[in-house]
Formats: C-alpha cells, structure tokens, sequence
C-alpha cells in the first residue's frame, strides 16, 4: 500500500518515512519544498505539497491508503485549520488510517482527526532528543552548555522511536482510537544529557547553570517568541508529570525497548566536535 507522511522533511516526519521504508512499505513523502528531501532513498516518492491549501494534497492522496499528518503549516509554524478539508479529500481518495503527530493543547487539526470516521491514532511525544542539537554551536566553540533549571527532569525520546511508532499505527491493526504518549527509557537531568554528548564526543562539556534572568535574555537576544518563552519558563521550572515519567509505551507498540539518549547522542556526535 501507499502512505503519505507529511511533514516529510521535518524532525520526526524523516523518522516515520524511515521506519515505513524498513517496514517494506511504499513511502510517498509530500513536502513544500521538495529539494529539502534530495537525500532520501531511492523508492520514496517525493511530491510536492501545502497543508495550507488542501487541493495541492489531491495528487498526493492518490491511490493512497494511509495518512501521517502535522498539525502545523506555513512559515510560522501556525496551527492548521484545514483538516477538515485534508480529511474529507483523504476520505475521497480511499484513505483508512491516519496518525497525527501531537502539536501540544488541543489544535483544529488533531480535533478534526479525533473527530473522524478514520481509524486514527494520536502520536503524543515528550521532549524530543533532537533538541539538544541547540547545544552544539556552544559545545563546538567553548565546549559549554548554557542552561537554567539544570536540575529539571525529561524522559525525552528518540524521533526515530516516535517514527516507530507512527508506523506501526499506519501498518497494523489494533491501533485505532489510542492515544499513544511516548517516552525515551531513562528520565534525566541536563547534567546527564551534557554528560552523553561529553562521552559522545570525546571531550568534556561543561555545564554553565543561567539564572531565570540570564535565561530569558538569551532567549530574547536570539529573537525566540514571548509565547514561546513563557512555554520554556513553565516547563523548565516545573515540568508536567508527563514530561518526567517513563512509559512503556515504545515497547509495547514496536516490540523492542526504547533508544537511549546516550545512543542518540553517538548518533549525533560529529554535530558536537570542534571544526564540524
């Protein structure tokens, strides 16, 4: 069968194709920029595509029976408010599951799929691993992370395991109408996330604790969004039980325990190195 992931190009929409290619199934990856997606294998069919303008999804739809969706589009990342249009034309083109990736609170498009006649599944990950790559122009250049609440706790989690299990909810049976909020194996300190990218490496990283002042400067010197920082501000100081509890939800959706942030981290080493 055919399965359109959308969001094709982003963090965990590469993991969900890259899980349906080792599942042997036929990937169509619809993106708005198609050159953003030179490097996937042969056999992944790239289309291009809007999730903001809905008939640009007609050709992509084509023939396809499963559907990965965000929740987000355009430049800024503005929650969607065409899923209705998208669902209705999926409906059309033969469509049976649909996955959408969590956006956080409740978004026009995830409501749009819960309230479907689809067998759909909702992906809900915590902290993603890939966001301490934010770390590496620091490391690279004084070999030092730079954070507040160092303290607080993650259970954060491998996209390729979000990846994973996305596509066993598009491939398999049994998934329809769960919630599925995954975790990585292990909760950890910002300590220990600078401790594996150290190992990783091969060279120490120092850990540089910033007051709340420190940290909302930074964030502003760097053009990041108010509404955004009062979002870091809240979960950094008291992260969510959700944030900080491990489930054993990789496992029992894929069969096989989650990846560990210090696997994520000899994954992603060459980022961290002096001269990368």
């Amino acid at each position: 069968m055919t399965i359109l992931v959308t969001g094709a190009t982003g963090t965990v929409g590469r993991r969900v194709v890259e899980q349906l290619l080792e599942r042997g199934e036929h990937v169509r990856a619809l993106t708005r920029d198609p050159a953003r997606a030179a490097d996937f294998p042969a056999g992944v069919d790239v289309v291009r595509g809007d999730l903001t303008d809905p008939a640009s999804l007609v050709p992509a739809l084509d023939g396809a029976s499963a559907l990965h969706l965000i929740t987000f589009g355009g430049e800024f990342f503005a929650p969607l408010e065409s899923g209705e249009e998208i669902l209705a034309l999926a409906g059309k083109a033969g469509v049976r599951r649909v996955t959408v990736l969590h956006g956080g609170g409740d978004t026009p498009m995830e409501s749009a799929v819960r309230a479907s006649g689809f067998d759909w599944t909702v992906v809900m990950p915590v902290e993603f691993m890939a966001n301490a790559l934010e770390w590496a122009p620091g490391i690279r250049s004084e070999g030092v992370v730079r954070e507040p609440f160092v303290g607080r706790l993650s259970a954060m989690v491998h996209e390729a395991d979000i990846g994973a299990v996305a596509a066993a909810a598009l491939t398999e049976d049994g998934h329809g109408g769960r919630e599925y909020l995954i975790t990585g194996p292990q909760v950890l300190t910002v300590g220990d996330k600078a401790a594996a990218v150290a190992a990783a490496r091969g060279a120490a990283v120092e850990l540089v604790e910033l007051t709340e002042e420190q940290a909302l400067e930074t964030w502003r010197g760097r053009g990041v969004p108010e509404d955004v920082i009062a979002f870091l501000i809240d979960v950094y100081r008291d992260t969510p039980p959700e944030g900080r509890t491990v489930t054993d939800t990789v496992e029992k959706v894929t069969g096989r325990p989650g990846r560990t942030f210090a696997r994520w981290a000899e994954e992603h080493a060459h980022h961290f190195r002096a001269g990368a």
